[in-house]
């Protein structure tokens, strides 16, 4: 295969702070790469020096001539005002192609990111379709390499589904960073980490995710074992050094020097192995011994004229690990405020146990002041923190979340959304809890804290609420899933595979919907088109046309009233006949002169002249 792009150990840091150095690898066509790492290991930096929009601070980045390289971000910045036709057709014109060929990238693009409306105003779109918009802003440019970070933060499961069939069905080549494992899973065929505890600073694997983890993890346990075979040469080379002073005296400098060499590469390699070291933490419970927590029965709501659901019905236990999923604004968020008292139901009961602890992860991160340090939202009443029952110093508490001590002065504002989410979580845990609500806790968190936080959720006894995109994460820790369709429908799941049949299912039936939609459109749009010079022409002649076969029945009406037509039955029912012939052309010149009409109010619009 032939090779995009080749970086030759490149390196970049910000400040003091290395982000990556000596990072050496290959872009292939046909190659969907995933790239994964920590927080703060630099994998949007990278994307950024794969697009030329930064240069590496060391190395080269050598891309193939006239490579087209398209980029979407995490975040989207559209015109309010440009409709999402206007968009893309703006994005085709990067594109060095001919003006036909742009027309027709730009349709195919829209029909294939399934868009109902195509003069939709981008201000007016959801987080899910601005997504979208990004995606055909960028596919519509046809590109030989596609760079997308993180493109399934923020969206629904629907969305995740849709961008999934997308990526496999297209044949362009692609880097992603994701932290969404099943997603990896789904859709790559190459798998690069970013991590400063392999001595290359990153291990690339090719398969998909579920190999990658095979390949690290027996890459993981050589660096242990080389970490203990290191261990005991250099006890037994210190040894040698402790002898006696006729020894000493006898000793060759070379294995003196060769002691030293062997001592700094075992202080190398555990720092690095360190780095891999798990998170030992967990959530603290209340010990409520009552088993019911929150019973709510027959409960709906709506807002305005829209059912967001109805006669529903929650049971919460001590133990419950409930999973609730659901397109963007189908009541999700709706439903917890429910359960805690927030709101109350239009319809249906809610019973809480007396003196309920809820802790809740909000998913806007409304909970952070962002003026305050690490320090200060770590540990607000000084420099330790009570973490079951015993004091731990918040330096202490702060590697606990991969947090390093020089960071604890650092306002928060400067923290990346996956190190504000891991303070949050590590709030969580200091408060006893008889429900936990999490909402949306994966967006931003990486790999590893994921895993932590799955681990936690599970050895959890009390009751959990989890709202969440991340499929492996609901299949992990749910017990059962609740699915919200927003036009009114609640059913429960056993698992996760079970309700991604019913969404696919619905799926299929609004994508049926939204064609008839796109048609109709199409349809409308056609006959808001502006008057030609012969329509023109119809028009100013259409009054005298109405009039002549107005004239003509009122004609033909006053013969038929005549004696001796009205007693010649033949000759009644033939002037007959030729008034509804006449009369049906009169209707059809009434809905003529009704569309021209249209048409040239069209014409007299502001936006039709520009």
């Amino acid at each position: 295969m032939a090779i995009l792009v080749s970086c030759q150990s490149i390196g970049k840091s910000y400040s003091s702070r290395p982000l990556f150095s000596n990072i050496s690898f290959g872009i292939e066509d046909e190659q969907k790469i995933g790239l994964i790492g920590p927080n703060g290991a630099g994998k949007s930096t990278l994307m950024k020096i794969l697009t030329g929009e930064i240069q590496p601070d060391e190395g080269a980045v050598v891309a193939r001539k006239n490579l087209r390289v398209a980029y979407v971000s995490q975040s989207e910045s559209f015109d309010p005002d440009l409709s999402v036709e206007q968009v893309v057709k703006q994005a085709a014109d990067l594109a060095p192609l001919e003006d036909y060929e742009k027309a027709a990238s730009v349709d195919s693009t829209l029909t294939q990111m399934g868009f109902p409306d195509w003069s939709a105003k981008t201000g007016s779109l959801s987080g899910g379709w601005r997504k979208r918009l990004a995606l055909a802003s960028a596919l519509v440019q046809e590109p030989d390499l596609l760079l997308l970070d993180e493109p399934t933060n923020h969206l629904d499961l629907e969305g995740v589904l849709w961008l999934e069939t997308l990526l496999k069905s297209i044949s362009v080549s692609f880097v992603v960073v994701s932290h969404d494992r099943a997603f990896l899973e789904s859709v790559v065929n190459r798998m690069i980490e970013l991590n400063p505890t392999y001595p290359e600073g990153c291990l690339s694997i090719n398969g998909n995710y579920s190999e990658f983890l095979i390949a690290r993890e027996e890459r993981l346990n050589a660096q242990v074992h080389q970490q203990q075979a290191l261990a005991s040469k250099v006890r037994r080379e210190i040894a040698w050094l402790q002898r006696g002073a006729r020894a000493r005296q006898t000793k060759a400098r070379g294995r003196i020097q060769d002691a030293g060499k062997l001592i700094e590469d075992l202080a190398d390699v555990k720092q690095r192995n360190s780095l891999n070291a798990p998170i030992e933490i967990g959530f603290d419970s209340s010990g409520r011994k009552t088993k019911e927590l929150i019973t709510a029965k027959g409960i709906s709501k709506r807002f305005a004229e829209k059912i967001l659901f109805g006669n529903v019905n929650v049971l919460l236990t001590t133990g419950t690990k409930l999973g609730l999923v659901g397109r963007n604004g189908s009541g999700k968020t709706t439903l917890l405020k429910l359960l805690v008292g927030e709101l109350q139901p239009d319809v249906g009961t809610i019973k809480r146990a007396e003196q309920l602890q809820i802790v809740w992860f909000d998913q806007n991160r409304e909970q952070l002041d962002e003026t305050k340090t690490l320090k200060q939202s770590l540990s607000a009443d000084g420099d330790t923190v009570m973490y079951r029952g015993r004091n731990l110093h918040v330096t202490t508490w702060a590697k606990k979340f991969l947090f390093r001590p020089d960071q604890l002065p650092m306002p928060i504002s400067y923290l990346s959304g996956g190190e504000k989410a891991r303070i949050l979580i590590a709030n969580l845990m200091l408060k006893p809890a008889d429900v936990l609500i999490l909402d949306e806790p994966t967006n931003d968190l990486d790999i590893a804290s994921l895993e932590v936080l799955e681990d936690s959720l599970e050895d959890f006894p009390g009751a959990v609420i989890l709202v969440t995109h991340d499929r492996m994460m609901l299949d992990t820790v749910s017990s059962q899933i609740l699915a919200l369709d927003g036009s009114g429908e609640a059913n429960y799941y056993a698992d996760y595979e079970q309700c991604e049949r019913a969404l696919q299912r619905s799926a299929k039936v609004e994508k049926k919907a939204q064609n008839a939609d796109r048609k109709s459109n199409k349809n409308n749009a056609k006959d808001r088109v502006g008057l030609t010079t012969a329509e023109k022409r119809e028009l100013s002649s259409m009054a005298d046309q109405i009039e002549q076969v107005e004239v003509k029945i009122r004609a033909m009406q006053a013969e038929m009233e005549k004696p001796q037509i009205a007693s010649n039955y033949p000759k009644l029912n033939e002037l007959s006949k030729n008034v509804e012939n006449a009369q049906e052309d009169l209707a059809k010149l009434f809905k003529r002169w009704e569309e021209l009409e249209a048409k040239a109010a069209y014409d007299k619009e502001p936006s039709a002249a520009t």
